[in-house]
């Protein structure tokens, strides 16, 4: 029984399906130029990758479309257009600035602004309350308190 489960371990990775490879442009000058573009194009799947990096079907089939537009004779700003009429400004890992992207560009620094200034009422907040806190002993915690700060050194651990 112990032999069948190894010989199945074994056999394993012979279930594994591979991937065709990558298909490339016939001309190397075209496919460094579709990875050049394909850099500034964000994966619309992975999203934190560029088209070039990514390896989603939906980023492959992207490439490929990309090819035969270069092939076609298209520039590269007009293959951008077509990306972004079709995905919107999500495609580009440079967006310009513009009305709808403003967020976008402006947003995170809103964001930390807004926490800096909350982080500086909230100190400034505590400390005004801890200022205005007097802490009162009990004579029996005075009492050992002074106990403490007189005890000879020798005795402390």
């Amino acid at each position: 029984m112990r032999s069948l489960l190894v010989l199945l371990m074994c056999l394993l990775p012979m279930c594994a399906v591979a991937k065709d490879a990558q298909e490339l442009a016939a001309d190397p000058v075209l496919e460094k130029r579709m990875i050049g573009l394909a850099e500034k194009l964000r994966c619309l799947v992975c999203q934190n990758e560029s088209l070039a990096s990514s390896h989603a079907e939906l980023a492959e089939d992207l490439r490929r479309e990309v090819r035969e537009q270069m092939s076609k004779g298209m520039s590269d700003q007009e293959i951008i257009d077509y990306l972004v009429n079709r995905y919107g400004d999500f495609v580009l890992y440079d967006p310009k600035v513009k009305s709808t992207t403003l967020l976008l560009w402006f947003g995170p620094f809103v964001l930390m602004v807004g926490g800096g200034l909350l982080l500086v009422y909230q100190l400034r907040k505590r400390k005004r309350t801890l200022a205005n806190t007097e802490v009162e002993l009990t004579p029996e915690a005075a009492r050992r308190a002074e106990q403490l700060l007189n005890e000879p050194k020798d005795n402390q651990a």
